[in-house]
């Protein structure tokens, strides 16, 4: 883990607990139910920000799909390593990463910043300082699904405990409730469109870098379909959130198109 990366899980970490904390700090729902005895929602908001907190790291420091060298894949060739990893056609020819030298499979891109080619590369996330890649991806987005749950939740408790006055007084006493309220927007909507966006891709299978390099990747922009990976709304959801197999996507685009890029 680089110092980069654990200053931004430091702030993400500090900030949800922040955030969190001010709510139950504040005349909020959240305040007068602890007040009240009522414990079962208070206990139900601190868990749902646990839990996005926990997915946040797992996603974060977890492999998304790093490609392996040759030499990694012979060290490991154990049998329950090649149900799991996919096996490319002997008759189809792999290119290699003009950064890192591995035989890159298709869909697969090198990130700069990981020093690694991912597999069906997604994007390098800088919130989470790690790519989203095939491993990690789903992961991701059931870390985005609690986040926007979260921020739903928390923009409607810190509402509740905002009452309006104009004096320096109140401004005094509510100003870090208000600020609060407006991170939640800001981070709400930024939240929503990600996970819209993501949602959207996923039906069509295909991917961020793929979406927006179309014209600059070479399988892409050679394939006598739109999109050769696209098999329906409903296969491309079960592939990407059921499948715990990698895929050879490979076998998928020489099967949809006549010939080889």
């Amino acid at each position: 883990m680089g110092a980069g990366g654990l200053w931004v899980r430091a702030a993400h970490t500090a900030l949800s607990g922040a955030l969190a904390l001010g709510l139950f700090l504040h005349r909020t729902d959240l305040q007068k139910q602890e007040e009240r005895g009522e414990l079962l929602q208070p206990l139900i908001f601190v868990l749902l920000v646990l839990c996005s907190v926990l997915l946040y790291f797992k996603v974060s420091l977890m492999d998304p799909g790093f490609v392996k060298s040759e030499e990694e894949v012979e060290a490991g060739n154990s049998e329950e390593q090649r149900m799991v990893t996919p096996q490319v056609p002997s008759n189809i020819k792999m290119r290699r990463c003009g950064y890192c030298m591995v035989k890159q499979p298709m869909r697969a891109r090198h990130c700069q910043l990981c020093q690694h080619c991912v597999r069906r590369y997604d994007h390098h996330c800088p919130w989470i300082e790690n790519c989203v890649g095939e491993k990690n991806h789903p992961l991701f987005i059931a870390y985005l699904s609690v986040q926007l749950v979260v921020l739903l939740w928390g923009g409607h408790v810190a509402w509740s405990g905002l009452y309006f006055e104009q004096s320096w007084d109140w401004l005094q006493h509510n100003i870090f409730l208000l600020l609060s309220f407006l991170l939640i927007v800001i981070f709400t909507v930024v939240v929503l469109l990600l996970l819209i966006s993501h949602l959207y891709l996923i039906s069509c299978n295909t991917t961020t870098w793929e979406f927006m390099s179309h014209h600059r990747i070479s399988y892409l922009r050679h394939s006598e379909l739109e999109n050769p990976f696209d098999q329906g709304v409903i296969l491309n959801l079960w592939r990407f959130f059921c499948s715990s197999r990698l895929t050879a996507w490979e076998n998928i685009y020489f099967q949809r198109n006549s010939e080889p890029v």
